[in-house]
């Protein structure tokens, strides 16, 4: 195998990507530039050829880099998926290539985020798992499929008047949530500018979604679809509003909107296992999967920085304290660095 880092435009690796198992919307090539506009962040995109020079694998690698959180080769950050993808000898050969890569340059923490097993020749951890809820080809039959006290809780935020809205036009309104939400989660906020770009990189398949009472926005979602599936990559509710359960209707309109879209598995997203999230994802009646995170730590590192760890514990609580203007303006400077 011969292992280039690439460059050039990305028409022969989205072909390729979309032909392998395991691929999701993150392995395409328009994240590169994408990460690269909005971070600034080097993306040393791999791709593994054989002999006869056909192209038979590829990585998408960011390399995330600050004195104040260290260095991390990472496919891919802020996303939940990424990693080798192509025949077994390529996957092997780009995991042996990073894992050099790492080695070499004293990388903290090398991850490669994949949803399948990979014949990598590193540590894997399932620190983080994902539910699945297969979809019918109409919303009726899911509804009926579910428990009388999961319908209540749909209901409840109908009956006070709560509507959902979809579309580009959504971007503002979600980010007003979003960043609201993490800042009272004790946590920065990635940038408006990272969703402003998700959306004009990708009109068809973001899809942004928000819940209003009374005019005003109170719960929001953006999620990716790829193939048959679609993710829910975040999703932020107003705290203020937790007995109106704006969430638990918005999800419900993801869904009926993936129905409709031809789409025919929801994916959750990534949680914690046992956390409150995995709870509330496990409601739905959907499976539990997990993921498989390869890594190759230098030292003590095991994973990217958490705010539940040692000094960062800290961060949270200051961090609820910030006026919500000044979170949203210090929190992207910081969160840029946290794959």
């Amino acid at each position: 195998m011969r292992i280039d880092v690439v460059n050039s435009e990305g028409s022969e690796w989205d072909g390729f990507v979309r032909e392998n198992e395991g691929w999701t919307h993150f392995h395409l090539f328009a994240w590169k530039r994408l990460i690269e506009q909005v971070f600034g962040h080097e993306c040393p995109y791999l791709i593994a050829r054989d002999d006869a020079g056909a192209l038979a694998g590829v990585l998408p690698l960011v390399r995330v880099k600050s004195l104040l959180f260290g260095h991390y080769l990472v496919s891919m950050p802020f996303l939940n998926y990424g990693g080798p993808l192509g025949t077994e000898e390529a996957v092997a050969a780009l995991g042996a290539y990073a894992a050099d890569v790492a080695r070499s340059e004293g990388v903290k923490l090398l991850e490669l985020r994949s949803r399948v097993p990979l014949a990598i020749d590193l540590p894997v951890s399932h620190r983080k798992v994902t539910v699945l809820l297969d979809l019918p080809d109409d919303p009726e039959t899911l509804w009926s499929g579910f428990k009388a006290k999961l319908r209540s809780q749909i209901r409840r935020p109908q009956k006070e008047g709560v509507v959902v809205k979809f579309g580009p036009d959504e971007v503002e309104p979600f980010y007003a949530v979003f960043s609201r939400h993490m800042r009272d989660l004790g946590t920065p906020a990635q940038s408006c500018t990272l969703f402003d770009a998700i959306a004009t990189a990708f009109p068809e398949d973001a899809w942004f979604g928000c819940a209003y009472l009374k005019g005003e926005p109170i719960a929001a979602g953006c999620g990716f679809r790829w193939g048959g599936e679609f993710e829910m990559t975040w999703a932020s509710a107003l705290i203020e509003y937790k007995r109106v359960a704006a969430n638990m209707l918005l999800y419900w309109r993801f869904m009926e909107h993936a129905i409709g879209q031809g789409v025919h598995l929801f994916n959750f997203g990534r949680c914690t296992p046992g956390g409150n999230t995995h709870r509330f994802k496990l409601q739905w009646g959907g499976r539990e999967a997990p993921l498989y995170w390869y890594q190759r730590g230098n030292g003590k590192a095991a994973a990217t920085p958490s705010p539940d760890n040692g000094v960062l514990s800290l961060g949270p609580r200051l961090w609820r304290k910030l006026p919500r203007r000044i979170a949203t303006s210090l929190g992207p400077r910081i969160v840029r660095y946290i794959p």
